[in-house]
């Protein structure tokens, strides 16, 4: 299976801060990645050096076989939705197709113009007059019909009422099956990914703390609650992501692939949002965490 996306040591800083550090992963095609994290952990600028808009400060990357933006059949191949979903507020919903179509070489009109009147939009509207949602879905049929490889998003959705979220996660899906897509979606909105991605990256503090499939991630982690124990009388083989005490109980999430035997355990599954939420404690945690890439 090829990569869509493949980082080694990847960082990129400001001055004395670094946005991103020490970013290894390897995201096979064929899949819509969910890449989440607080605030200022560098999920944007991850998207922006895959998008070629920023050069890496240490560390290299390579975007389906190639240097970002090297060039106009490099620029062809990604798509890219920015987190406020551009479009210009004095062009006319048929302008932007129209431009689309001046500068994109693979521009599928006949995609545009059926997404547009499927989506109820009319063509002599100004996009200053569409609700933030229209706004959305424009922008989202102008990365569609570039007809990329792979379509990076950026937080698309996080302006949008709950409708609007919906019908614009559903219109990505229903494209990304049609189009056979690989999709990179940032969102801090956990409950988005859960209903559209199968792969997931948590970025915590500029680093990749996790990095895997979703099925398989969720397989491998487990919520442990019982008697207090100090975390060191674990078996090696549990990994603890996350920790929480009172006087007389302990809860662990704790990462392994071995059936968990200990009878004085409660083992209960998590959710995705469970999980996102462990990598993101950062009370059991002396200092920064290696990555963890989990494949099958």
């Amino acid at each position: 299976m090829s990569s869509v996306l493949e980082a080694r040591g990847l960082g990129k800083r400001y001055g004395r801060r670094w946005a991103l550090r020490e970013c290894t992963i390897d995201i096979p095609d064929g899949h819509v990645v969910g890449l989440v994290g607080p605030n200022g952990a560098g999920k944007t600028t991850l998207l922006k050096l895959a998008g070629g808009q920023l050069q890496p400060t240490t560390g290299g990357l390579s975007v389906l076989g190639g240097r970002p933006a090297a060039g106009p059949a490099q620029l062809a191949k990604v798509g890219f939705v920015a987190q406020d979903t551009p479009v210009y507020a004095g062009l006319s919903v048929a302008e932007h197709l129209r431009l689309g179509a001046r500068l994109n070489t693979g521009w599928d009109a006949a995609m545009a113009r059926e997404r547009i009147a499927r989506l109820g939009l009319d063509p002599a509207q100004r996009a200053g007059r569409l609700s933030g949602g229209q706004r959305a879905q424009l922008a989202l049929t102008l990365g569609l019909a570039k007809r990329p490889e792979l379509l990076i998003l950026d937080e698309p959705v996080a302006s949008l009422d709950p409708l609007a979220r919906r019908e614009f996660l559903q219109g990505l899906m229903e494209a990304t099956v049609e189009h056979e897509l690989s999709v990179v979606l940032s969102s801090h909105l956990v409950s988005d990914l859960e209903r559209t991605c199968d792969y997931l990256i948590v970025l915590v503090d500029s680093r990749v703390r996790i990095a895997g499939e979703a099925e398989r991630l969720l397989a491998t982690h487990h919520r442990l609650t019982g008697p207090r124990r100090d975390p060191g009388t674990l078996p090696a083989d549990q990994h603890v992501v996350s920790a929480r005490h009172t006087d007389r109980q302990s809860t662990y999430v704790v990462r392994t692939g071995r059936p968990i035997l200990d009878p004085a355990w409660t083992v209960s599954r998590l959710t995705l949002e469970d999980l996102v939420l462990a990598y993101m404690d950062d009370s059991t945690a002396a200092g920064p965490r290696p990555a963890l890439e989990v494949r099958r």
